[in-house]
């Protein structure tokens, strides 16, 4: 997988959940490599402290009020880029939410998962998505190398999940796992969709990392966790689309 990470000057990279965790320090590596970061945080005070500390560190640092859920404050985002830069080079999916336990641990939870779980998990980690991208993408149109990453998982793979020898095959969280399956086919839709452009839609695996999503017993950090993230934000125009890649390793769908 090659990349463009010499200099990102001129991009302008939003960032969604941007204020904590791999979204955070995903923000902080593309500043470091000189793009405009803008945060997306549901917390304003939140986003405003995260995009301070990255100016403290030299970065190009923006925030703005986003609940990838509100349909005010997705319009409000492609408000924001159009009048403030014009366009967008990178978009992030990385917010999301996991309502089904504390810890990632051993279980399966089908036969008792609450239908408010499933479309409180869906609305978050899917519909949502797919409709502030869609909202989004007439600006990244206008990049000259637009990036698209969906932030999903490995436990979003029906081929790992139905391997008996895989890690994950006793860790089945139905309402966040088939919404991350589903964000993978949206992944491969629009990059087929998008494929005699410029811009490039991939599906990330970070890593078991020790988010509040990954919990306690993760075993990487969010630094280690953003680098896929930062690699498919920074293919050169000859990289992958439609793929879905843990680090330099593409994972099967």
């Amino acid at each position: 997988m090659t990349t463009n990470t010499n200099n990102l000057e001129g991009k302008v990279a939003f960032i969604t959940g941007g204020n904590r965790g791999i979204g955070l320090e995903t923000a902080r590596e593309l500043g470091k490599l000189g793009a405009t970061v803008v945060i997306g945080a549901r917390d304003s005070k939140k986003g405003q402290a995260a995009a301070e500390a990255l100016r403290s560190e030299g970065i190009q640092a923006e925030s703005l009020l986003f609940d990838v859920t509100s349909a005010e404050d997705r319009q409000g985002a492609y408000d924001y880029f159009n009048k403030n830069h014009g366009k967008l080079d990178i978009l992030i999916n990385n917010a999301g939410v996991q309502k089904e336990v504390e810890h990632l641990q051993p279980m399966n939870n089908t036969s008792t998962v609450s239908s408010a779980v499933l479309r409180e998990t869906f609305d978050a980690n899917f519909f949502s998505l797919i409709e502030a991208t869609q909202l989004l993408l007439p600006l990244i149109r206008l990049s000259s190398s637009g990036r698209i990453v969906n932030l999903s998982s490995v436990l979003g793979s029906l081929t790992v999940h139905g391997n008996p020898e895989s890690q994950i095959f006793n860790v089945k969280l139905l309402a966040y796992d088939s919404s991350k399956t589903a964000l993978n086919a949206f992944t491969v839709h629009l990059a087929h969709e998008l494929r005699d452009t410029a811009i490039k839609v991939n599906s990330v695996h970070p890593g078991w990392v020790k988010t509040e999503i990954g919990g306690q017993y993760a075993e990487m950090d969010v630094n280690d966790g953003s680098k896929t993230s930062v690699k498919l934000a920074t293919l050169s125009n000859d990289g992958p689309t439609g793929k879905f890649y843990f680090l330099d390793d593409e994972l099967p769908w």
